[in-house]
């Protein structure tokens, strides 16, 4: 399973993503599901994955290749005028390599399956975040849905929920997603460390800050065992339960 986080902030967009990979409990490995295209000073595209690994490593390789020959395979991620281009662009080619993956067509629900996040900025627009779906179709962020998750989501929601502020930092913004990391690979073995991360400020059109946080990372550490006594504290603080009284 996977678990990937983009965010719409004042400052730009926060990307994170989990590295784990798995064919059974026996069978773990980590790969990389954070792709980024940059011609520096005209565009930078970050890209997160979710589902069937050799699907999303077809979407992603079908759209380098574009790049070798760039006049002879249009359109191209590096050509395309707008970030909403560059979804469409890449909504299709997902929705195609399902359609040939599947021996009874496009469908949603096999086991070829993905989901991907796409946000960035292209010269004369501003950033912009994207949810694809298999289906080949696709949402973008707003004031009323700032982020998007995509992969084992509902263990690292909450926080993000109650906590998400678009004036955050870049650095606290890394250290409400680090929370939600943790939460979801304390509540999911199948999502874990290393985290891959790209923080993107607007109107940069350069790449941003790029790293990954391995599980033995002393932030990490710090942030994991904070998070879980600050509850017990917070739980400690709360009235005691107190059953009413019989008649």
């Amino acid at each position: 399973m996977t678990y990937c986080v983009g965010m719409m902030m004042d400052r730009g967009l926060v990307f994170m993503s989990d590295t784990r990979t798995n064919a059974g409990m026996d069978n773990i490995s980590t790969f990389r599901k954070t792709k980024i295209w940059e011609t520096e000073g005209n565009r930078v595209i970050t890209l997160l994955s979710a589902g069937n690994l050799a699907t999303t490593q077809a979407v992603v390789s079908e759209l380098d290749e574009r790049e070798k020959a760039r006049e002879d395979r249009h359109p191209s991620i590096l050509d395309v005028p707008s970030m909403y281009q560059a979804a469409r662009m890449i909504a299709d080619t997902l929705r195609d390599v399902i359609a040939r993956h599947s021996d009874t067509g496009q469908r949603a629900s096999s086991v070829f399956n993905a989901t991907l996040i796409l946000g960035g900025q292209i010269a004369g627009g501003p950033p912009r975040l994207f949810l694809i779906y298999p289906e080949g179709n696709f949402i973008e962020a707003g004031p009323d849905t700032p982020f998007f998750q995509i992969g084992e989501i509902k263990y690292g929601r909450p926080i993000l929920v109650r906590a998400y502020d678009p004036a955050l930092s870049f650095a606290d913004a890394v250290k409400l997603l680090l929370v939600s990391f943790d939460s979801t690979v304390k509540a999911n073995l199948t999502v874990g460390a290393p985290f891959d991360y790209h923080l993107y400020a607007t109107d940069s059109l350069v790449q941003g800050e790029t790293g990954r946080i391995e599980l033995d990372d002393p932030y990490f550490r710090t942030i994991s065992d904070g998070w879980s006594e600050a509850l017990k504290q917070a739980l400690d603080s709360l009235p005691a339960f107190a059953a009413p009284a019989q008649p």
